[in-house]
Formats: C-alpha cells, structure tokens, sequence
C-alpha cells in the first residue's frame, strides 16, 4: 500500500476506532444508589437550582459552567479544506474540545451549526451564554467572522475567542517577538510584507501593530496584489485599514528591503529571487498549510541567514495555535473573565516567548526526541508538549485580566495559583511542595552517580532553578559538555556544578586510599580500591559523601540495585546506617499511596518488615501527609496459618511493643486495606480508619508487582524509591525514572537529616 494511502487509513482508523469519535461525556460524582440518584437529580438537584437563581455567580460553584467551553463553527473554511459545511467540519471540532483537555484540562462541547448568515449564528451563540464559561469560534470564513465575532463581543457577558484570527496572532507575535530578538531588531523599525487578506492576516497584523509596528511599515498583499487606497475589487472595511497609497501594485513591487515576510496565503507564493530582495537576516512566516508561501531549504539557499517559520510540524518553528488557545481560556475561565482582552492576548504572548528563551523541559525534550530544543533562530517558541506552559501563560493571562478589571472571581494568592498549574501536569508538585520548601531551607550538596545521563543533567539544571541545592556530577566532561549543548542546557561546569572526572582527578589519591581503608579487612587491596576509584561511579559517590564532601548520594539511572547498594552499604553502613526498605509513593488520580518494601528485602523477617513500616510512616510524614499503614498478604486477618501472614503478624505484634504513633493494622488483602467498609464486614474491631495509604508487604515480589501495575495500567507516577535507614545519606532510584523524578529525590535527598528522621 502506498504510503499516502497507508496515512490516510491510519487517520480514518484512529477516529472510528475502538469507538467512533474523540470525545465523551464522563460523569463527576458518583450514581451508585438511590441516595447518589436523590442528590443528583430530585429532589436534591432542587437545592442547587434555587442557590442560582438567588445568585448566578454560584453556577460556577455548583454546576460545570466555569470550566465549560463550547468550540462553534459553520463549517465555512475549515483548515485548508474550505467551506466543506458543518457536519464535515465535525471531526475537527472534536479534535480542538480534545485539545482543550489534554494541554489545559478544560471541558469542552464541540457545536457545528449549520446556518452561513453571519448574524443569525451570533443570535446562536449569544443564545448559548448559560451554558457556557467562554466560547471559541472556529473556522468561520472571512469576512463573516468578524461580525460573528463583534455581535457576541458586545452582547455577551464571557470571553469570546476566534482561534483562527486571535490564536494565530498570538503565537506569531510570540515568533516575531523571538526572531527580533534574534536578529537584534525592533518592532518599531521593520518592515513587514503580509500576504492572505484573511481573518488570520489582518488578526496578525493587527497584533504586530499593538507590539510596536507603525502602520504604515505594513504592506499588506492578497491574490489580487497590493492593497493599495483606491482599490475596489474584493475590499472590506477590515482590509481597507492597510491600503497604501502608492504606485506599487504587486508583491514583488513592495518585496525589497521587508524585514519580515509573513504569510498566511498560498504555496510558493514568495520566490526565491524575492527572498534575495530581503534584508540581511530576513525573518519569513511561511505559514500556509500543507505547502508554506516558500520551503525553507529554497529561502535559505538565497539567504542562508533566513529565520524561518512555517505551519508544519516537520519544519522548527511550527507556529501552532495549541501553544495559545488552552492556556489562554484556561488563565480566563479561572479568574471569571467577562471578555479576552489586548492586555491577556500580549500576556499571552509574553509568556510563551518568556518560555521559549528558558532551557527547554525534559518533558518536551523526550516528546520531540532528537529535535534541537536550544533556543535561537531554529528555536522561537516553545514545544506544545512542554507542560510549563500552562503555568506561566495562563497565570499571566489571570494577572492580566485581574489587573484589566475583567476578572469577576480574581485570585489572591498567584504564586499558590501557579502552582496549583503546575500540579496538574506535573502530578508530584502538589505533594512534594513542603519536600521543596525543606530543602530550599538548607543548602546540601547532592552527588551524582551517572552524571553523564541526560536526565540526571537536566535534573541538575532544574535543581539549581528550583532548589538551593548544589549538584555535584561524576563523568566525563567532554561528555557531558556534548550531551549539555545537545539538550540546549546552560549549566556551567565547576561553576554551576561541581565536576568528579574519574579519569582525571586531584582527590583521586585520597578516594582510593579512604576506600581501601574502609574494605581493607574485606578483601580489598590498594590495587582493587584503585581501579574501583577510577571506573566505580556510585563506589567514589559513596566516598565523597563519607568524606564530607557531600551531603547525599543519588544513582541508580541504569543497572541492579543490588548492585549499587553493595558499594552504598560498603561505604556508608556504619554508624547506625542501615538500609531497612524501599519507599515509593505512587501518585495516583485519587490521591499518593506508598509501596514498601519494593527492592532492598527480598523476604523481609519481623524485624524487618516492622522497621520497614516504622521508616514508612516516618517518610509519609515528610509530605504533610498522615500514615494509614496497612500490611498486605494473601492471608486475611489469620485465617492463613503460615506464608507472609505468620511474619506479618510477628511484625504487627513488634509494632505493638513498639508504642508507636502511627495507624497500622494486618493482615490483610491489598481491597480490604484500600476500602473501609470491607475491611468493617471482615474485621469490625479493626484499628485502622479510612482506606490505607501506605502498602507494606512481606514480599519485593509483590512489592515490586503491585508498583509497576499502578505505573504501567494504573496511570501512576512514582516518586522514589526512597532509600529508609541511610540518614537520607543515599539513594537508589530505578532506571525508568524521569528527570522530573530525579528532581524530585534531589529534593527529598535536600532535606537535612536533623528534619528527615
């Protein structure tokens, strides 16, 4: 099969496939009986009702409304499909309602409303304002969506967006923004040539004019040429703002000397021999989709110089409107914005350019994998798929409305709002919150095992950022010089981090020598503590952290943990230093729950596995989160004579001699620990109240099982594993961590062991 017709059924497979469509409607409470029925619809549904009425800002309290967008479109020019009607447009809409959710975690109802007079499809949409919080307009031709859209501007009380003129703008103001930058130009002084005379063209231009652009540095061309004063074929009042008067009547007349050429037409509209005619360091918008105005190769094969962009994927610098649109309605819909004004769209803007410029996500850096994410002329804005986005732009964009005065419900605290963003694509912020604050408190200084991982270096970087941490990474320096410039990292080493060369370094006598004297009496001679001093990562870590030369030890990004904690215990098990377990907290979508002992015990004894709670409870704690410790077998409050209940129960009973202030109770299966009311029918006297949050189990096996289920079907994400009973001196993450994850046990390795326990 070709492969054109390969694609194609692979896109049709992907709509009708497992079900037909994109979306569906999932319910928020729950409807399990008649008491779920009562409160749900009557008589209980009455109370809500009543409360609206008396007030309408409740709605956005009681009912879904202000976190509902509806994406309304007639079908009139869709994508670069034209007017191909409402039903046909369907597909897209429902891809736009999905993208919605993805990037911003707004509901979304798509609406394609077959009626092609402007007017009587404002009267629709004006008519739809209960049931929305905002409303985005899609893919309505020009000129009649500037009337669609000025009828519901002025009748509606909610923000009223279209994407394809006002996304579009924003995300080229924020590529101009950046390619100015670049080229060391301003607003001000260029010149810039448009061609396409559409909603999207004058949107664009509009924008740039706000951003500094004088009017009359603007020449706007269309199929018919120049839009010169005077001009009556295919003229409306909108295009009519940027006729010039002039002689000059084609592109290739008003082409010499543009600083910027932006396109939003046809293919190969602009020429190579016109690009020529450009200013040194052109900047060419080729927007047009699927073929740009010019292809990049053939600009820059006359002006190798050229900072390009276009509207396709394949190409840098995709100006793509997903990079606007969630994270806009979503910073308006918060505040309860009444409109989207200039001051939110050019915060939007400067936000996503603020972004572009910062080092680029390891998120986004491993969903565009072997793509240069190194900010500059192939670099202009960010990458949809970086999930900081949501936080920095659609913060700025509730400041801005909060600052405009068209915030109805405005935000006291943005620092807490932005992070409440942020937990919504990173799962662990919310709960590793107090972790950071802990480690901002003190400096330490964390060593590094594999410090030539990618990860572990944008780790590093995230961690001089968001912590007062200093990283300390063992490699090879021209390694990680390479790997650094490649992942567009602006750590400076020796500077930013500090550097242990195993190949070449000044304290290399001093390892070997503190090693040795350490295992002299296990086997190891001067010759074996050099050789593991010069190719042992982990083993020199372990050294430089018993030395005093650092506070705690992270590796682990590749090979057996076994293997690892060897040369951790080797070096560091000494003065009461003891690996008692393995923590990992899963995030899940209803709330954390901790795993142990998921590697250190293969077939923990009672003494162990009461530790292994004790340690458990203990780490719970550091995330201001209460321990409900439940110990999981096969067997059910004894009614198994042997297996891991027997040492369960041994543990529960040293627990109890214990005298300790945390809830646990066991044995018991892993439903009986989680529900409340199952664990009553099967244990009525039980200690334990509410579900557990914390798994301890007498087996890794099952440990390890029950983790990797939640991460891998369950939609999980691990946070560890945490190493209990090293003083938070070291520990072993597994190679499937992220550098998000490794953040995050920088952080909790930052904690100083007086708070850590």
């Amino acid at each position: 099969m070709p492969e054109n017709a390969k694609n194609r059924q692979a896109a049709l497979d992907y709509h009708a496939l497992p079900k037909p469509g994109k979306l569906e409607v999932r319910a928020t409470k729950p409807l399990a009986n008649g008491r779920d029925l009562s409160l749900a619809y009557s008589p209980g549904v009455a109370e809500a009702c009543i409360e609206i009425k008396k007030d309408p800002s409740t709605a956005a309290l009681y009912t879904s409304r202000a976190n509902l967008v509806a994406v309304v479109t007639n079908g009139t020019a869709v994508l670069g499909l034209g007017n191909i009607g409402a039903l046909a447009s369907k597909p897209v809409m429902e891809g736009k309602a999905v993208l919605f959710k993805k990037f911003a975690n707004i509901d979304c109802f798509d609406i394609e409303v077959d009626q092609s007079d402007p007017e009587k499809l404002a009267d629709i949409v004006c008519a739809l304002e209960p049931s929305f919080g905002a409303i985005n307009l899609e893919d309505i031709k020009a000129p009649d969506c500037f009337t669609v859209e000025r009828i519901c501007n002025e009748r509606m009380n909610i923000p009223v967006f279209h994407d394809d003129q006002h996304g579009t703008a924003i995300v080229v103001g924020a590529a101009a923004t950046n390619a100015l930058y670049v080229a060391g130009k301003k607003f001000e002084d260029i010149k810039i040539v448009s061609t396409g005379g559409g909603a999207a063209g004058i949107a664009c231009l509009n924008m740039l004019l706000k951003l500094g652009v004088k009017r009359e540095n603007v020449w706007l061309c269309d199929v018919h040429g120049l839009v010169y004063e005077g001009r009556t074929e295919d003229m409306n009042p909108i295009k009519s703002e940027y006729a010039q008067k002039t002689d000059l009547r084609t592109l290739d007349d008003v082409i010499p000397d543009a600083d910027l050429f932006l396109g939003l037409s046809g293919p190969n509209v602009l020429t190579p021999e016109m690009v020529a005619k450009m200013t040194d360091t052109p900047i060419i918008f080729a927007l047009a989709n699927p073929t740009p105005e010019i292809m990049p190769d053939a600009a820059r094969a006359v002006s190798p110089n050229a900072i390009i962009a276009t509207g396709r994927s394949d190409f840098p610098n995709q100006v793509n409107n997903v990079l606007c649109f969630p994270f806009i309605f979503r910073g308006a819909l918060d505040v309860g914005a009444t409109t989207i004004n200039d001051e939110m769209k050019i915060a939007c803007i400067e936000g996503i350019a603020a972004l572009a410029r910062e080092t680029t996500s390891a998120e986004a850096a491993a969903a565009y994998q072997g793509e240069q994410l190194t900010f500059g002329a192939d670099y202009l804005i960010p990458k949809p798929f970086d999930p900081r986005l949501v936080g920095i732009v659609s913060s700025a964009v509730a400041k801005a409305a909060m600052e405009t005065g068209v915030a109805t419900r405005p935000i006291e605290d943005m620092e807490a709002y932005k992070a409440t963003l942020d937990s919504s694509v990173f799962k662990s912020a919310l709960l590793m919150r107090p972790v950071f604050q802990a480690a901002r408190a003190t400096p330490r200084r964390i060593v590094f095992a594999e410090g030539e991982d990618e990860r572990v270096l944008r780790a590093a970087q995230a961690i001089l950022e968001e912590t007062s941490e200093r990283p300390i990474l063992i490699g090879r320096p021209e390694v990680m010089e390479q790997r650094m410039e490649r992942a567009g990292l602006t750590l400076k080493l020796g500077s930013d981090v500090d550097l242990v060369n195993p190949e070449n370094d000044p304290r290399y006598r001093d390892y070997w020598e503190t090693y040795h004297n350490l295992l002299a009496r296990r086997g190891v001679s001067p010759d074996i503590a050099r050789a593991i001093m010069r190719t042992n990562t982990t083993a020199i870590g372990a050294v430089m952290v018993h030395r005093g030369e650092a506070d705690s030890l992270i590796c682990g990004t590749f090979g057996e943990t076994r293997w690892h904690l060897n040369y951790i215990e080797q070096v560091l098990g000494r003065d009461g230093n003891r690996a008692h377990g393995s923590l990992s907290m899963m995030i899940l979508e209803d709330g954390p729950l901790f795993i142990a002992d998921t590697q250190v015990h293969q077939h923990p004894n009672p003494e162990q596995i009461a530790e292994i709670a004790i340690g458990a409870a203990r780490h719970v704690r550091r995330f201001g989160l209460t321990p409900n410790v439940a110990m999981c077998s096969q067997s059910q409050f004894g009614n198994q004579g042997d297996g891991s209940g027997s040492r369960l129960r041994q543990a529960i009973q040293i627990l109890d001699e214990g005298g300790h202030d945390f809830a646990y109770e066991g044995e018991m299966n892993i439903d009986t620990a989680l529900d409340p009311e199952l664990r009553k029918r099967q244990f009525p006297d039980n200690r334990m109240e509410g579900p557990a949050n914390v798994l301890v189990f007498a087996h890794a096996d099952a440990a390890s099982g029950v983790r990797n289920i939640l991460k891998m079907k369950g939609g999980g994400l691990e946070v560890g594993p945490i190493l209990m009973g090293m003083g938070n001196r070291a520990h072993v993450v597994s190679p499937s961590i992220t550098a998000r994850g490794l953040l995050n046990m920088a952080a909790i390795a930052g904690t100083p062991v007086t708070e850590y326990g």
